[in-house]
């Protein structure tokens, strides 16, 4: 198992969570953000979360990585086009795991927009060998931790390093 797709499948699997974990709040949040009734956002939460919870199971399986990332590559494109729909409105993109209703900004779009990039990637880079399992997971939880950190900096109300 190389670092990048089990990376990739610990941000999946930890969002389908967070969705199951926080459908109430979610479902508002994928709503307004897809711009659809509560009741339409509920069942977009539900086909979001399903999506996320196949392609990372896919990314751990080396036979159906490339499908995968694919998924991944797809979801997460279709997470920053409908972010850039709502581009400087004030609402809770859902992104994080507390509410924090902000302008949707460049940094949303880009953590989505970076995320598919990977996987994206992921889609023609050939497997590697020999890639210790251990060292594989602490590098990819290293990378999870490094995620988290970025998206904690972009929850900042108005950091005078930030202009969006």
């Amino acid at each position: 198992m190389a670092p990048l797709p089990l990376f990739l499948a610990l941000v999946l699997a930890v969002s389908a969570a967070h969705k199951a974990q926080s459908g109430a709040r979610l479902a508002t949040a994928t709503a307004r953000l897809a711009g659809v009734s509560p009741s339409a956002g509920q069942l977009l939460l539900v086909v979001a979360a399903a999506i996320e919870a196949v392609a990372a199971i896919c990314l751990v399986i080396p036979a159906a990585t490339v499908a995968g990332a694919l998924i991944a590559a797809l979801l997460w494109s279709a997470y920053a086009l409908a972010l850039w729909r709502r581009r400087g409105e004030t609402l809770d993109c859902g992104c994080d795991f507390a509410a924090r209703p902000r302008p949707v900004g460049a940094g949303q779009i880009l953590r989505a927009l970076l995320l598919a990039g990977l996987a994206a990637v992921l889609t023609v880079l050939p497997a590697p060998e020999g890639v210790p399992p251990a060292e594989a997971l602490l590098a990819a939880l290293a990378f999870l931790a490094l995620y988290f950190g970025a998206s904690e900096l972009l929850s900042i109300p108005h950091p005078a390093w930030r202009k969006s």
